[in-house]
C-alpha cells in the first residue's frame, strides 16, 4: 500500500475514456456555444470574446482558490476556454484579416511557447505535476492556446483545405486513433502524446460543431445553435455526474 507521503494529488483528473468524451463533448459546445454568441446573437467576434474572456478569467480563479480537485468546476473552465477559443479564433481569423493559415501559425508559435516557457520554469509539463497555483497558471494558458489553435486548424482544414465539415471529423478522428495506437504501443512519452491528443480534439470538436450548426447548403446540418449546446450540455453533466472523476496522482 502506498505511503500518503509518496503520492501528489493533481488539481486536474485522472486521464481517462471518459475525460476524453467530455473533452470533445465540450469542444463541441465550445464551438456552437461561441456561435450562438458572435453569430446568432449578432454581437460579433470582438464582444463576445469580451464576454467568455470575463468567464474565463472567473473560472480559472475559481479553479485555482479550490483547494482540491473538483469535476463540475474543472469542466466548467475547460468549457469557458473553448468557447473564448472559438470567437478569439474567429476574431484573428476573420475580423484582423490574417485569414486560417496566418492564425493557425500565431496560434501555434504561442502554445509552442507556453509549452517552452513552463517547461523551463517548472520543469515539466506533465498533467499530474498541476498542483501548484503557478503550474495551473501554466497550465489554463496552455489550455486556452491550444484550444484557440484548435479552433482555427478546424476551419482552415474545412473551409480553405476543402474536405468540409465530414472530412475535417475523418481527418482529426483518424489522427487520434493513431495517438491512442502510440500509446499502447509505449513508444512515446504520455506527455507528448497527451498534449498532441488534447490539441487535436479541439479541431475535431470545431468541425462537428460546424457539421451541426451550419446551413445545409454549406454541409451542415442546420440544427438551432441553442438546441445544439443545451444538448451537449446535457451530455456533459451526465458523464461528470454519472461516472466516477478521481484526481491524477504523480507518485514519488
Amino acid at each position: 500500500m502506498q505511503n500518503a507521503a509518496e503520492l501528489t494529488y493533481s488539481k486536474v483528473p485522472e486521464v481517462t475514456l471518459i475525460f476524453w468524451i467530455i473533452k470533445v463533448l465540450a469542444t463541441t459546445l465550445g464551438e456552437t456555444g461561441g456561435d450562438a454568441l458572435s453569430m446568432s446573437l449578432n454581437l460579433g467576434y470582438l464582444i463576445s470574446t469580451g464576454v467568455f474572456a470575463i468567464i474565463f478569467l472567473a473560472a480559472v480563479m475559481v479553479q485555482i482558490n479550490a483547494k482540491k480537485f473538483h469535476p463540475v468546476i474543472y469542466w466548467t473552465t475547460i468549457i469557458a476556454t473553448t468557447t473564448v477559443g472559438t470567437t478569439l479564433a474567429d476574431f484573428a481569423d476573420r475580423s484582423l484579416g490574417i485569414g486560417y493559415a496566418g492564425g493557425t501559425a500565431l496560434l501555434l508559435a504561442l502554445l509552442v511557447s507556453s509549452l517552452f516557457i513552463w517547461h523551463r520554469t517548472l520543469g515539466t509539463v506533465a498533467v499530474d505535476s498541476v498542483s501548484s497555483p503557478k503550474s495551473e497558471m501554466f497550465y489554463w494558458v496552455t489550455i486556452m492556446f491550444s484550444q484557440t489553435l484548435g479552433t482555427a486548424l478546424g476551419d482552415w482544414t474545412a473551409d480553405t483545405e476543402g474536405l468540409g465539415y465530414e472530412g475535417g471529423i475523418v481527418l482529426f478522428g483518424t489522427l487520434l486513433a493513431l495517438i491512442a495506437a502510440l500509446y499502447y504501443s509505449k513508444k512515446l512519452s504520455n506527455t507528448i502524446l497527451f498534449w498532441a491528443a488534447f490539441i487535436l480534439t479541439r479541431p475535431l470538436g470545431a468541425v462537428v460543431g460546424d457539421f451541426l450548426d451550419k446551413p445545409i447548403a454549406n454541409g451542415g446540418l442546420a440544427l438551432s445553435r441553442y438546441s445544439a449546446s443545451a444538448a451537449l450540455v446535457a451530455m456533459i453533466v451526465f458523464f461528470i455526474f454519472v461516472f466516477p472523476h478521481r484526481p491524477a496522482q504523480k507518485q514519488h
